[in-house]
């Protein structure tokens, strides 16, 4: 946990294992994540979660199946997650001590990238950005991207990924494959209004940038810039939310072998939880 005021870092949990996306509640007092358990490949990836000193370490996923990517409901009572427990990557739903684990949504494809903001989930499926109801109903595509699915030498194919709800439910932020001359994938990030409309670039720097969080008053956005071209950084950037004042702001006392994977604003926006690793 980084404090914005003050630049003071404090370690809330520590693990030998891979720790992947997380996500704080409404009332900042407590953490979901995924973890793996017993080894390193996916099917020992499950979700937990835990206080935001530390505390009380749970774990709500216990199976064979790759667990990943918990967000939680605006009220904290459930966790929707993505989870191959059939022939793809769906998004799953549970309350927030892991009881009624059941299918929320399947696209008949890979979904990913899921984020939950008042009655709507957001996630990715197909390369596009798509929007449904809480309840799993009424799944619409808002993007359609140049060249969507097609495959050159990034990991991804081009496309559409990491969609964020702003904190008002008007528009979402989301990262976009724009150039493949990196194998990290060359990004830029962009804004469009809930109904896909209003399609709004932020930055033209094509990095290999992106899983946004907004701060909760919607004014700022923080992000992961992983590299510049072959150049490894996974530091933290931030800008306003009309792309302006892009900055890093990373700590400078951070050493270069930690690495930042993964983001979050406190509920107050005073402090940004994240994940960081030794390399």
């Amino acid at each position: 946990m980084l404090d914005l005021d003050t630049g003071q870092t404090n370690l809330v949990h520590s693990t030998p294992n891979i720790i992947e996306k997380m996500r704080v509640n409404a009332t900042g007092d407590q953490i979901v994540f995924s973890q793996t358990v017993g080894g390193d490949g996916y099917e020992y990836n499950e979700i937990f979660t835990i206080g935001e000193g530390g505390q009380g370490l749970t774990r709500l996923t216990e199976n064979t199946s790759w667990d990943l990517y918990p967000a939680w409901s605006p009220d904290g009572s459930t966790i929707a997650f993505l989870s191959f427990r059939g022939t793809d990557l769906d998004i799953y739903a549970m309350g927030a001590d892991g009881a009624d684990q059941h299918l929320l949504f399947d696209s008949g494809s890979h979904d990913a990238d899921i984020h939950w903001q008042g009655d709507l989930i957001t996630f990715t499926s197909g390369s596009r950005i798509w929007l449904m109801d809480s309840d799993g109903s009424d799944a619409r595509s808002i993007t359609d991207p140049p060249r969507v699915g097609e495959w050159g030498n990034a990991v991804l194919p081009f496309g559409d990924y990491d969609p964020r709800i702003s904190p008002d439910g008007t528009q979402v932020v989301f990262s976009r494959l724009v150039d493949d001359s990196s194998v990290h994938g060359n990004y830029d990030l962009f804004l469009v209004d809930i109904d896909g409309t209003d399609l709004i670039q932020l930055t033209e720097t094509g990095y290999t940038q992106g899983v946004t969080d907004w701060s909760h008053d919607g004014e700022r956005l923080i992000y992961i810039l992983a590299a510049i071209d072959g150049t490894g950084l996974y530091d933290i950037y931030m800008m306003n939310a009309d792309g302006t004042a892009n900055h890093n702001a990373t700590p400078d006392y951070y050493p270069d072998t930690l690495v930042i994977h993964f983001a979050v604003f406190s509920p107050d926006d005073t402090k940004i939880y994240f994940v960081g690793e030794w390399w």
